[in-house]
């Protein structure tokens, strides 16, 4: 049985970025991957990351000196989708608004629309090929 994804707050995100795009990180690589004019206090970054261990969200992987190294155990596509599904259930599951928000703002593209109709025919196709054939 696979474990919920856990949700994930704003700095807690940020601090899943650091560890995305650097690798494994000590408390205070994350907390200077912060730009210098909104860097959270250190303890607030270490904190947190504990929190984020105790959901799941990342683990230790080793110990250098004094210094607890991190790493993701949730992928940027994991937690991308996590908050996809609660946008989605802010709107009942409805997707219709936000492809409307999405149109309206300018941010869905052409292209994004010929991408998302390509993978649509190719799940159509996976579904009729596991329909049992009626003999």
């Amino acid at each position: 049985m696979k474990m919920p994804l856990p949700k994930l707050s704003k700095l807690e995100l940020q601090i899943m970025e650091a560890l995305w795009m650097k690798g494994p990180c000590s408390v205070r690589e994350i907390q200077e991957f912060f730009p210098a004019k909104k860097r959270p206090a250190y303890t607030t970054v270490q904190t947190t990351v504990y929190r984020m261990e105790a959901k799941k969200a990342l683990r230790r992987t080793r110990k250098i000196a004094t210094a607890l190294i991190f790493e993701a155990a949730v992928s940027r596509e994991a937690a991308e989708r996590r908050l996809i599904d609660d946008l989605l259930g802010l709107f009942g599951g409805r997707s219709r608004p936000i492809m409307a928000h999405l149109v309206d703002s300018g941010t869905l593209t052409l292209d994004d629309v010929r991408e998302a109709e390509q993978a649509l025919l190719k799940l159509a196709e996976e579904d009729r090929a596991e329909e049992p054939s009626e003999n």
